[in-house]
């Protein structure tokens, strides 16, 4: 759970002397530091503990590390600047002073074979056999709402407000499907975790405790943006740390769950506008942009999480689920612009994509994002305004069930399916 409060603000205060000096900004073809709306996201990441990686020395082979580097966990080229590759060893530039200003990690090869990646996680495939009916059994979730809810909605810039209709928050439509969820999984054998469950945050701290921090990281002369600053190192930073303490001290679980809905420009969250389309994607960790790669804690984190090859049961996992959502919800896949620098396809899969987010890059384990439904469409926003219920009702000319079971059931669906079919038999 999180840390006491005194606790947070001496690292905190610790945090004040280390941030800007800590994100080793690598001389290589990056081409700015970062701003300060970029360094809130991340102002709080412990340093690199680069020595730690010496765990997966001959884990893997060259040709599977340059892989996944190239068509997963990258989107540019500074990466070749960053990490020298040979058909022995890779040879990761940490930003440190010398001797340490360079990690040298071993591949397996022809006379060395790979060595299991060590984790606290297992895949599917290394689940015992399933009793029948329990295709979960043994397995470890967590189930992370996305967002807060409640009174920090309009904080997060997560609410909006239809004339005199209940207003919509994200942090709380997502609250609502995983404790539908929740019951859905353990019935099928699964010790499930809610990362949160109530609208409140996990972190003890708050915006004020953070202005400080957001003095520090912002240019002189924007004392105007100080408080706004200080809030985003409050939800986007200091919250999801506190969850990634939650998640990888207390559940270790083998998957978490990360539950969003998404949403159109919708323009002012007073009076937005609604549109027609609705749409779904899942999101896996990856699409590394070459701003992200140069900083030190991003660099460490994307190949921690190559390294335990959680890439690859993400995929399974996510095709899976995937799979159910679309035939429970008819939506088309997301489509991000082409070659954009902040995700990336995974090949032969719609509706999955890789991106960089701080969830998914602190949890030390597979993580899937789900990104079904859009908020302000008409047909999204009229079931969500018909809260839960059973059965059916029209909406939209179509008789649905309630949005929220319908999440639910289509998550439940494709995990049981997945390990029902991977799980030793």
């Amino acid at each position: 759970m999180p840390r006491p409060r005194k606790l947070l603000l001496l690292l905190l205060a610790a945090t004040l002397l280390a941030t800007l000096t800590r994100f080793a900004w690598h001389s290589g073809p990056t081409k700015s530091p970062p701003t300060a709306a970029e360094l809130a996201i991340v102002a709080l990441t412990a340093a690199p503990d680069w020595p730690a990686l010496s765990i997966y020395e001959k884990t893997m082979r060259r040709s599977e590390f340059e892989a996944l580097l190239t068509t997963t966990f990258t989107t540019g080229k500074a990466w070749r600047h960053l990490i020298d590759i040979d058909d022995q060893e890779a040879r990761i530039h940490t930003g440190l002073p010398a001797p340490a200003d360079i990690l040298h990690l071993a591949f397996a090869t022809s006379a060395c074979p790979a060595a299991p990646a060590p984790r606290y996680w297992r895949a599917a495939r290394e689940l015992a056999p399933a009793p029948p009916g329990k295709p979960l059994a043994g397995l470890r979730l967590a189930i992370d709402p996305g967002h807060i809810g409640g009174t920090w909605a309009t904080m997060e810039e997560r609410r909006m407000a239809v004339a005199s209709q209940v207003p919509v928050c994200e942090g709380d439509l997502t609250l609502r499907v995983a404790k539908l969820l929740k019951p859905r999984l353990e019935a099928l054998g699964a010790r499930v975790s809610l990362v949160r469950d109530q609208a409140q945050p996990l972190t003890s701290l708050r915006p004020p405790d953070l202005l400080a921090l957001a003095s520090s990281l912002a240019p002189p002369g924007t004392t105007a943006s100080l408080k706004k600053l200080a809030e985003r190192l409050f939800y986007r930073s200091a919250e999801i740390h506190a969850r990634a303490q939650f998640v990888n001290q207390s559940v270790k679980p083998d998957l978490v769950l990360c539950l969003h809905f998404n949403a159109e420009n919708w323009g002012s969250s007073a009076k937005p506008i609604l549109v027609e389309n609705s749409h779904l994607h899942l999101l896996l960790n990856g699409a590394y942009s070459d701003d992200e790669l140069a900083l030190a804690d991003q660099r460490f984190a994307m190949l921690e999480r190559l390294l335990q090859r959680c890439h690859d049961e993400e995929v399974a996992v996510g095709t899976s689920v995937a799979t159910a959502m679309a035939a429970a919800t008819g939506l088309p896949p997301f489509q991000y612009a082409p070659n954009a620098a902040n995700a990336r396809p995974i090949p032969n899969q719609p509706y999955l994509w890789a991106r960089n987010l701080l969830a998914n890059r602190l949890y030390q384990c597979p993580v899937i994002f789900t990104e079904p439904y859009v908020m302000n469409s008409n047909t999204d926003f009229a079931r969500i305004q018909a809260g839960d219920y059973p059965g059916l009702r029209h909406i939209g000319g179509q008789a649905r069930p309630s949005i929220f079971r319908e999440y639910a059931d289509a998550i439940a669906t494709g995990l049981a399916h997945h390990y029902a079919t991977l799980r030793k038999r």
